[in-house]
């Protein structure tokens, strides 16, 4: 039996979820409905998509890859249903200029860009990358036509219009065999005693150390880096632990050691992604066309 689109789009909605009872919120189905789903599809595959244990699910290697090609294949069944109920509309021209901040260039805007070329090959599109602060001046001043940043810390609100399009909350990064494995539950206190690896990009760092000012001895910063294949490899070697959102949590370094993540009791932040542009000045069609793309991708 092939696979199908609403197969494809509860594969995704549990791969961003990370579970079966969000994926099942978010997509108004039963959580049984979605297990079903991603059991047809995995016998139709004929591969295991996820690795299930207590905390949720985590997309297998071949979960991961299949990942890229079902969000390519929504794309392109979406780009032909607008082009059929378009009455076979002109396809979108002219130029998109997007802006992005360190931390989204790889793990957000790499995935949109490639579904929006896809839809639409004749826009001439062009991309930068810099800190938040320059990427509001530049959207702001009417240099750039939309924007994927974290949205926690935008200056100047008044003058945008902001679409959350992904919330991704925080959880504690160990090496494998590390002692707090063992727990049933790990608290902020437990940290104390622990080295820290912080990433220094998109207001993780801030984070970071607001959540663990209140602790006493306060955690020592061993490594701080703008890189999170750094800070992979460094947790995965045991230099030390980090506390970063789950959108750049991967299981494995590039080295191939395994990076265990957990929650920890009580309120940790989350990070929140938003698509964001100038209020007051009507899009164009191509930024229009960009803003629903990203829109779809958090649904």
């Amino acid at each position: 039996m092939a696979f199908t689109l609403r197969q494809l789009r509860t594969f995704v909605a549990v791969a961003e979820a990370g579970g079966v009872s969000q994926a099942a919120q978010a997509l108004s189905l039963s959580p049984s409905a979605v297990s079903e789903a991603v059991k047809d599809l995995e016998g139709d595959l004929g591969v295991p998509l996820f690795e299930r244990h207590a905390r949720g699910l985590a997309a297998t290697q071949g979960g991961r890859t299949f990942l890229r090609h079902a969000r390519a294949i929504l794309a392109q069944a979406q780009a032909a249903r607008l082009a059929a109920r378009g009455g076979g509309r002109e396809a979108l021209a002219g130029r998109l200029s997007l802006g992005v901040t360190a931390l989204m260039a790889g793990y957000v805007m790499s995935d949109l860009l490639a579904r929006f070329r896809r839809a639409n090959p004749d826009v001439e599109l062009t991309a930068i990358e810099d800190t938040a602060e320059h990427v509001e001046h530049l959207l702001i001043g009417g240099e750039l036509d939309v924007a994927v940043m974290v949205t926690g810390s935008l200056r100047a609100r008044d003058a945008l219009r902001v679409e959350i399009v992904e919330v991704s909350p925080f959880r504690l990064w160990l090496p494998a065999g590390h002692r707090l494995l063992a727990q049933d539950a790990i608290a902020l206190s437990d940290l104390a005693a622990e080295p820290l690896i912080t990433l220094s990009v998109d207001e993780m760092e801030e984070e970071a150390a607001r959540l663990l000012s209140a602790l006493s001895p306060r955690p020592r910063v061993a490594f701080r880096t703008r890189s999170v294949e750094a800070v992979r490899s460094l947790v995965a070697t045991g230099a030390g632990v980090a506390i970063l959102p789950d959108l750049v949590y991967r299981p494995w370094s590039l080295e191939g050691d395994r990076i265990e993540s957990r929650d920890v009791s009580g309120a940790l932040p989350v990070v929140q992604v938003g698509v964001v542009w100038r209020r007051g000045a009507p899009p164009s069609p191509a930024a229009h066309e960009f803003i629903a793309l990203s829109q779809a991708r958090g649904r």
